[in-house]
Order: structure tokens, then C-alpha cells, then sequence
């Protein structure tokens, strides 16, 4: 592992009181060996002037779909269009441009649209082109004849939805021009390196550790990833014998096994986020109060067998009924790690969550893409929304995320939305379930709110103090040791 020292450096206090003056930070092996006022720099090893900059551990972000992620940038961006009007007219210019190339979208919000699309108004404007436009939840798209038939799909005039999604989303890559992954890998970790993340927890769908053993070792490699599973490669990890927190490569701490992923509902956007109770306006109109995507004893079983073999568990629970019902689970099975999201909650479901000792993995942006149409469809609850106070009072341990490309991979947004819950010139939005400064970037960096010795050699060194500047620059991201980015 790389060696450096890090000289006159000023601690940001996430947790307790540091030294007001500035510190020299020695990292060895890829760990911290020292954190003293003057340290003599060993031979050899790098050295650092951070000239009285800020440095504090190295921010992670909790939920990221990074293969989505790493597309995104070569799809049509349609997260801006209002209409089904709009969205047609970005495509057909997408098809003047491109003759002949299939079209795949990401963004939009069609649950805010005057009316919905159909895939005849599709198909009309694209022959047999497959065009494929996935809403900005990930967890709906509206999709051309012809791109159903492309993934594999019984041809509906309606959108392609949840589970019956997921199960054809990785084949989108088969329908655009052969680009090189493990480029657009090492590209998405630059960026993040260059806004301070130094790790992610991936949670893209048909995902497995193959895969990313594959990437790094084609140089995928620049910050730490925990790769998840989901139930269809569940017995595979478990009969390789893969535990939460193992090595995915001999010697190399920065790749490592994550949770099992199970989507338990589906999201405010679909319609299909599970609650207790029907929605004003707004759901799939089968489901007036949303729905569960498998049934309790399913998701109790998938949870015990993951427990029992030593892997944590990530349950995506939108609704109030979706967090009740997990909760249960975890309960039954003493499965570990998170409930993913927790959109809408009940104060005794908050009380439950601490008591069954699990992390509340939520992403503060999505309040600025939700609100107005929780106003819409959630009004009796809005309350209960990104309920951040009440977890943080309940002393739960909450970690921020991007849910990317559902919301960008930016830290910086997420710590802004925990605290200021808006995104626009309007006051906050239920002000009274903000964080601090102070708790959204300690809910930022994987538990470790200090630099200790012994602890990962991963941290950032800022221009601006952090906790009173909104996005301070990053002079210099550190991963177990190594630059990963350098202003």
C-alpha cells in the first residue's frame, strides 16, 4: 500500500473536540499511523502541504446503482421534460440525429405529466426503431413495440413495471453501440473521487462479484466498492462461501462483499410504493395503496437464509406498509443491516428500527424531486416523510446515499437536502425533520466521524470548512493510501 504524509491539515469536528491548530496525518500500509502536531516523515514516502486546508474521512455514498450510473452519460437525458409532448419530441430529435440507432432515455417523471404516454404514440414516431425512455425511479420505462421485443418482453400498450423491469434492464446494453465498460467504470469513480467519495456501496441490479473482479482488474480499481447480491445470485454467493465484508481479491481491502439487495415495493413515482393506507391520488390503479413485490414469508425467508450465512441484508421499503412488514422480518430472522430509503415511516416503526439495531440508508435528494408530488398523492402523510429528526433522536444510525442515477452521485447534494430540505428559493420542506451540518456529514462517512490511528487511510482534504461552506472544493481524496484525485 502507498505511504503519504499529510502536513499542516486542519481537522473538521464531526464528532468531538480536535486540536484548533493544524496536524500532520502519516498513512501507512494503507492505514493511519499517526495524527500528531509534527511527525518526521518517513523515507521515502510522499509528502503533502495542505497549507491549513480542512481534512476530515473520506465521504462514501451508501446506495448506487454505479453500471447505471456509468451508462448515463451516453443516454438521452430526460429528466428535464414535463409531457408526454415533450418527451416525443426529444426522441424524434434523438432519431433525426441518430437514423437508425436505437434510442434509450433516463430521467423523466411521467407521474407529474398531464397524461401518460402510449407506446403507440412510441411507435408511431419510431417505426421499428426500439426506443426504451426509463422513468428517473428506475423502476418503471415506457418502451416502443419494437424495444419490447428487443429485451425479450410480451408487447403491452402500457409502461413495463417493477419486477417484470428489473429482470430486462441489463439488457439495454445489447441494444446500444458497444462502448467500453471498464472505461465508463474508471470514469464514474474519477468523478467521484473528484467530489471527495471514496467509496460506494453498489447496488445495480444482476450484479455479482465476477463481475467487479473483472473490472478492477482491468483497472476499475480507483475507489473502495461493496458489490450487493440480489435473490437471483443468492445461493451462488453463499456457495462460494461470501460473507458481508470478505475480499473479493486476495490482499485487497477495497474490494470487498456487500449486502444481499431485496426490493421489497415499488416507488412513490410508480405509483407502487407499499402503504398503509390508499393514496389520494396518483397509484397504479390496481393497487390503490401500492403494493409488496413478494409476500412476507418470501422476504422473511430471503432475509433468514442471508443472515445465516453471513451476509447483511439492504431491504428497499418506500412505503409505511413496506417499512412495517421488513421490519418484521429482521425482527423474526435477526437479519442485519438496512432498510433502504425509508420514504414514509410511523414514529413506532422508528422506535422498532433502533431496536432491531439496523442502519436507515436514505437519500435526501429524492425530497427535492418528491415533494410536490408528494403534495399530490402523499398529502395526509407528507409529515412522515424523509423522516430524518425522528431517526437521528431515535439514535437509529442513518447513512446518506444518491440512489444514483435516480439522483446524481454527489455527496454535496445530499448533505444539502438532509440540511436545508429544499432545492429551489421555496422555505424548507417540513423544516422540523432537517439535519444539522454537523449529523449530515457524519452520516456521510461509513461510521468513521474522526481520523484515528489504525483506522482506513481514506479521507479528503477540503479548501473550505466543511461545515460552513455549502460545496467546499476538493483539494485532494485519499483512498486506503493512494491519490485517487488531486486538484
Amino acid at each position: 500500500m502507498p505511504d503519504l504524509v499529510i502536513r499542516n491539515a486542519r481537522l473538521v469536528p464531526l464528532d468531538e473536540d480536535v486540536p484548533i491548530d493544524p496536524v500532520d496525518i502519516l498513512v501507512e500500509d494503507g492505514r493511519i499511523a499517526a495524527v500528531e502536531p509534527a511527525i518526521d516523515r518517513p523515507a521515502h514516502v510522499e509528502e503533502y502541504d495542505a497549507a491549513g486546508r480542512w481534512v476530515m474521512p473520506g465521504l462514501w455514498d451508501a446506495h448506487v446503482h454505479l453500471g447505471q450510473w456509468s451508462a448515463s452519460a451516453a443516454r438521452l437525458d430526460t429528466g428535464s421534460v414535463g409531457s408526454v409532448e415533450e418527451a416525443l419530441a426529444l426522441v424524434r430529435e434523438r432519431l433525426t440525429t441518430h437514423p437508425g440507432e436505437p434510442v434509450v432515455g433516463w430521467g423523466h417523471r411521467p407521474t407529474l405529466w398531464p397524461r401518460q404516454g402510449t407506446v403507440a404514440e412510441l411507435d408511431a414516431l419510431a417505426g421499428g426503431t426500439p426506443v426504451v425512455l426509463v422513468a428517473g425511479d428506475g423502476h418503471h420505462a415506457w418502451v416502443s413495440s419494437a424495444g419490447q421485443a428487443a429485451l425479450g418482453l410480451p408487447v403491452r400498450d402500457d409502461m413495463v413495471r417493477e419486477d417484470e423491469w428489473f429482470a430486462v434492464y441489463n439488457r439495454l446494453d445489447d441494444l446500444t453501440a458497444v462502448h467500453d465498460e471498464t472505461a465508463a467504470y474508471k470514469a464514474a469513480q474519477q468523478r467521484a473521487a473528484a467530489l471527495g467519495i471514496v467509496g460506494v456501496v453498489d447496488l445495480e441490479f444482476g450484479d455479482d462479484p465476477d463481475r467487479w473482479r473483472d473490472r478492477w482488474s482491468k483497472g476499475a480499481d480507483l475507489i473502495r466498492v461493496r458489490t450487493a447480491v440480489y435473490a437471483e445470485r443468492l445461493d451462488a454467493a453463499i456457495a462460494a462461501g461470501l460473507r458481508s465484508g470478505d475480499l473479493l481479491l486476495p490482499g485487497e481491502p477495497r474490494l470487498t462483499m456487500g449486502p444481499l439487495k431485496v426490493i421489497s415495493d415499488g416507488s412513490l413515482n410508480t405509483g407502487t410504493a407499499w402503504c398503509h393506507h390508499p393514496y389520494v391520488s396518483g397509484a397504479h390503479t390496481d393497487h390503490p395503496a401500492g403494493a409488496p413485490n413478494l409476500d412476507p414469508d418470501e422476504l422473511a425467508d430471503l432475509l433468514a437464509r442471508a443472515h445465516a450465512n453471513g451476509l447483511e441484508c439492504a431491504t428497499h421499503a418506500i412505503g409505511d406498509a413496506a417499512v412495517d412488514v421488513a421490519l418484521t422480518a429482521y425482527e423474526r430472522t435477526g437479519a442485519t443491516g438496512s432498510l433502504e430509503h425509508v420514504q414514509l415511516i410511523t414514529h413506532d416503526d422508528v422506535a422498532r428500527l433502533k431496536a432491531a439495531g439496523l442502519r436507515a440508508s436514505v437519500q435526501p435528494h429524492h425530497l427535492v424531486d418528491d415533494r410536490d408530488l408528494t403534495e399530490r398523492i402523499w398529502p395526509d402523510r407528507a409529515e412522515r416523510c424523509f423522516a430524518f429528526r425522528w431517526l437521528l433522536d431515535a439514535g437509529v444510525p442513518v447513512t446518506l446515499g444518491s440512489d444514483a442515477p435516480v439522483s446524481p452521485l454527489d455527496p454535496w447534494l445530499a448533505i444539502d437536502a438532509a440540511v436545508r430540505r429544499t432545492g429551489d428559493d421555496r422555505p424548507a420542506w417540513h423544516a422540523e425533520q432537517a439535519m444539522t451540518r454537523r449529523e449530515a456529514l457524519a452520516s456521510s462517512v461509513d461510521g468513521r466521524a474522526s481520523l484515528r490511528e489504525s483506522g482506513p487511510g481514506d479521507l479528503v482534504v477540503l479548501d473550505d470548512d466543511p461545515l460552513t461552506a455549502e460545496r467546499p472544493p476538493v483539494a485532494l481524496t485519499v483512498v486506503a493510501g493512494r491519490v485517487a484525485h488531486r486538484a
